[in-house]
């Protein structure tokens, strides 16, 4: 409670004064401070009400409107609001589609959507055209139908869409960003990323033990075990390819003069659950009889137009620590995140790595020397103040946001993409140009020494 305390009050210091957008727009000016932003926030479970706190900490926003199918959850809202000064929030959640009754609200200008993922790209589409600026959490699409459709509506609609990918702003991938572009690692030539945490303890969760947990999932369990579970059910894919391709996408200047070309992916085989409930709930608990469909580790590559090649790793169903293996490497030397690490040749001692803490601490990007004081308390480390601070700044200005529509489609469809070539042996996938070819000529992003 304390730090959320400080972060509303060093917010309140620095007011709205920084911008991420469009185009990871470091130097972009922010819109006139005096306009207010009005917010609606659909789907307020632990994620959206995060979102809603660093909302709640700004002076240019105003949250409007709330929507949610567990009215606990809405009073939970309703009473942050209240604490913060802001009004009563209209509030929705009457069904599944009350939501659409939210997007026709004229004192709704964007909307921040963190509900289950099947909902993400349709409430995405309807929000764009409802004409509100959309801010949708990961991963956005679960089909490559649903890659299109995000894409199709922005470009009929005109109304922006952002994909809320927070380890793009993460301290040491800025500072490494800030790196490959002043070409301290030379030409780019491979990547390594993933997403590799042990969730039992969230895809299992009856709420009965004392830090979560259980054996329970679908209607019996409670948080993200009532839906994410059915996922590693139902579809033996890497269901959660942003928080790694995200940033390397950003690095590869992936559909900004570079683009994903194809993919190939293999599973193994699936006992991590099936371990758990034994371990957990013993041999004759019911789910101990699912059979998940999900390989504990699933590893993709893809290949780009300008030659490199990206692995990513999904494993999350197995005992290990949290990493996300990010790995950057060029023809002058490499960065890898497990170990911390970092070899550039004719700096580094040859053959020796040196610990990356010096080297991420002189390129550390500007904006997190300038206020990483102010973000520390927002959540994930400080990287949801930048996130949202970047959507907040872009739905302003009505500007493209630094990850657009193109972004959130060729990152989520590693999703299907990986689940077609598993069912076919590993055999490569080619990848849509979400673009239409226009990653020919669209600008990297943007990049500054200086934030402005």
């Amino acid at each position: 409670m304390g730090s959320r305390r400080n972060f509303i009050q060093k917010s309140a210091m620095i007011g709205t004064g920084l911008a991420l957008a469009p185009g990871f727009g470091y130097g972009m000016l922010p819109a006139d401070q005096n306009e207010k932003l009005n917010v609606g926030l659909i789907g307020a479970g632990l994620r959206g009400t995060n979102h809603l706190q660093n909302l709640l900490s700004r002076k240019d926003v105003n949250v409007t409107a709330v929507c949610d199918i567990d009215p606990t959850r809405i009073t939970i809202a309703k009473d942050l609001i209240s604490k913060a000064g802001g009004k009563v929030p209209k509030t929705f959640g009457s069904n599944d589609y009350d939501y659409r009754n939210l997007l026709d609200l004229k004192e709704v200008d964007a909307v921040i959507i963190a509900t289950p993922w099947l909902w993400h790209t349709r409430m995405t589409v309807d929000a764009m055209k409802a004409g509100k600026y959309a801010g949708v959490e990961v991963s956005a699409s679960n089909t490559l139908e649903e890659c299109w459709d995000l894409v199709n509506t922005h470009e009929a609609t005109g109304t922006h869409m952002m994909i809320l990918e927070n380890v793009n702003y993460r301290r040491d991938i800025m500072a490494v960003l800030n790196m490959v572009k002043q070409n301290i690692f030379g030409e780019l030539v491979h990547f390594r990323c993933g997403y590799q945490h042990d969730l039992r303890e969230v895809k299992f969760n009856d709420g009965k033990q004392p830090y979560g947990g259980g054996v329970e999932f679908g209607e019996k369990a409670i948080s993200e075990a009532r839906w994410r579970t059915e996922h590693s059910v139902k579809r033996n894919a890497d269901v959660y390819p942003t928080h790694g391709l995200g940033p390397i996408a950003v690095m590869a200047d992936i559909n900004r003069g570079n683009r994903l070309v194809s993919m190939t992916s293999h599973a193994s085989k699936a006992i991590g659950l099936h371990n758990y409930i034994v371990k957990i709930g013993g041999e004759d608990h019911p789910n101990a009889k699912v059979k998940f469909k999900q390989g504990d580790v699933i590893t993709s590559t893809l290949e780009t137009a300008n030659g490199e090649t990206i692995i990513i790793t999904h494993d999350c169903n197995l005992p290990r620590p949290y990493s996300l293996g990010f790995r950057v490497q060029g023809a002058n030397g490499l960065w890898e995140n497990d170990g911390d690490r970092i070899y550039i040749e004719g700096k580094s001692k040859p053959h020796k790595w040196d610990p990356d803490k010096e080297w991420l601490s002189q390129y550390d990007h500007p904006l997190w020397k300038k206020f990483g004081e102010y973000a520390l308390d927002a959540g994930h480390g400080g990287m949801d103040f930048f996130v949202i601070n970047s959507f907040v700044e872009s739905a302003k200005a009505n500007v493209a946001p630094p990850m657009d529509a193109y972004d959130a489609a060729a990152w989520s469809a590693v999703t299907p993409l990986s689940e077609a070539s598993i069912e076919n042996n590993g055999a490569p996938q080619d990848f849509p140009d979400f673009t239409r070819g226009l990653w020919i000529k669209r600008k990297p992003y943007q990049w500054i020494k200086d934030a402005y």
